[in-house]
């Protein structure tokens, strides 16, 4: 038969010593270190008036390293902050046995957006005090988050409006449907439970005056540009991002990191898909590190004129990527090869050559097509006229000339699938007709591609990837940060500070600092 050890739960004493709990190099210790030695958290004392009457109140400092401890365990619910401040030794030590309630650690959260951004900087400068910020390189890149905000209540106003018209006519159909029932009860029919729900006919009038009163409280949003933005009803602050796998409602949530270590020395997070208008302010917002030296990093999202014309009269160094760069680096040259790859449900009796040959056939370009610039006139690879729809057209300030085909002609047309890049869902092929020896307009573009086709400029650009991404993988899955859970963008800006001070503090960490 066998024998196992003895289980005793008899009573025992275990003497636990809090302070003995942070152990010198680690994360919280550091955090305690930092918080008690470092941090001047005056702004926040001057938000509590109870020395003469008042219950005693939590010490903002034990707030700030619960929270900040509960984000580096990846914990952002406030009711798992409250259970782990109840359970876990490690936060009993740091928080000196408190137990706040899950309604004060989502108050101090909520309510430290005007203070989050010196707390942020008093931390920078403890890093630049233990040398961690090496002022070489700042590479600048973002990450699309999605946010405590509803997708299927996005639109701009009219779409809006259109959503609470639904809403009430299918209220007023079911009200209706309602009555005539009663009506055939009253007179001797028979009166059948078909399902209405009360719940669901409350559910959408409310919406619908949700709606209606979002749209008389709120302006259509647009863009830098003057363009209509969808509105959200949920959260108006964020917006809808495409991203590689889905479209999101959501910010993005950027970051300037140093070259050296990794720091994190500005932080910022917005409600748009568009990352040029960024660029400029997260740049402002390193001037009290940035030298004339530091270089500044980023990629293709970020590029523009005017960005680079800024840049430039600033006298900033900066590698800003095109999205032709990659076109343009012989080490890419081969990876469209690698790109369309053999479908394992396709039909078995192809070949592999068969499957993967994409070169066989190549689409028509311009030269293709025989234009006659004093006639007028197009002709495309079948034999065809094109209608000229625009002569002095502009495109990035180069003026050509565009022709488009007829559907009549296109779309039977057995040359289709060498001449448009979408048969599938593209009708016509256009064409254009750029004009000869004209002078470039994007002169800083221009300016750009050369510094970084450079060898030296691929040799410094290629460092930017290695800088940024490392930092976005530590705190999308080390502290698992995969969406906002609070709402406007304050609040938001707030919780992407202190997922960033959670980065810098380990960094300290790391290094030994507070041992």
């Amino acid at each position: 038969m066998a024998r196992y050890k003895v289980v005793d739960r008899s009573p025992r004493f275990l003497p636990v010593i809090l302070d003995a709990q942070l152990m010198p190099g680690s994360f919280e210790y550091a955090l305690d270190y930092l918080i008690d030695h470092e941090i001047d958290l005056s702004g926040l004392d001057a938000r509590y008036s109870n020395d003469a009457t008042g219950a005693p109140a939590y010490n903002p400092a034990v707030m700030l390293k619960i929270v900040l401890l509960a984000y580096s365990r990846g914990m952002v619910s406030s009711r798992a902050i409250e259970r782990a401040c109840r359970e876990n030794v490690l936060f009993m030590a740091i928080s000196g046995d408190s137990a706040p309630q899950f309604t004060t650690v989502a108050k101090f959260v909520r309510e430290l957006g005007p203070d989050i951004a010196a707390l942020f900087t008093q931390v920078l400068m403890t890093c630049d005090a233990q040398g961690l910020i090496g002022r070489h390189m700042f590479a600048i890149d973002g990450v699309k988050l999605p946010s405590n905000a509803s997708k299927h209540r996005s639109g701009t106003h009219a779409e809006l409006a259109h959503d609470a018209d639904r809403m009430e006519r299918a209220v007023t159909a079911m009200l209706e449907a309602h009555q005539s029932r009663d009506a055939q009860s009253d007179q001797g029919g028979i009166d059948e439970d078909d399902g209405l729900d009360r719940q669901r006919i409350e559910r959408l009038h409310g919406e619908a005056q949700r709606i209606r009163n979002f749209l008389l409280t709120h302006t259509e949003r647009k863009s830098d540009k003057g363009a209509v933005r969808k509105s959200n009803v949920t959260d108006n602050d964020s917006a809808k991002m495409a991203t590689a796998k889905c479209v999101i409602q959501g910010y993005t949530a950027v970051a300037a990191v140093d070259s050296q270590h990794q720091v994190i020395v500005a932080a910022q997070a917005h409600g748009s898909g568009s990352e040029q208008s960024t660029l400029l302010p997260m740049i402002r917002s390193t001037d009290a590190l940035r030298t004339d030296q530091t270089l500044i990093t980023a990629d293709a999202g970020y590029h523009s004129e005017a960005n680079l014309r800024e840049l430039h009269d600033a006298q900033i160094p900066a590698l800003i990527a095109d999205g032709l760069m990659r076109r343009r680096d012989e080490r890419f040259r081969e990876q469209g090869k690698y790109k369309t790859l053999p479908d394992p449900l396709a039909d078995k009796s192809k070949t592999t050559a068969e499957l993967t040959d994409t070169t066989s056939a190549k689409r028509f370009t311009p030269k293709d097509f025989i234009h006659d610039a004093m006639a007028n006139t197009c002709i495309c690879p079948a034999g065809k006229q094109l209608y000229s729809n625009g002569k002095r057209c502009t495109t990035n300030g180069r003026m050509h000339h565009k022709f488009a085909g007829a559907q009549r002609d296109c779309v039977p047309c057995p040359l289709r699938q060498r001449c448009l890049r979408h048969p599938e869902r593209t009708l016509v092929r256009q064409v254009a007709f750029f004009k000869k020896n004209q002078a470039s307009p994007l002169q800083f573009t221009e300016r750009m591609k050369q510094a970084i086709d450079s060898p030296q400029g691929r040799a410094l650009y290629g460092q930017r990837r290695a800088t940024v991404e490392p930092v976005f993988g530590n705190l999308r899955y080390n502290k698992r940060l995969d969406r906002f859970t609070l709402r406007g963008q304050s609040k938001v800006n707030t919780q992407w500070h202190l997922y960033c001070l959670v980065h810098n503090i380990e960094k300290l960490a790391h290094h030994g600092y507070g041992t």
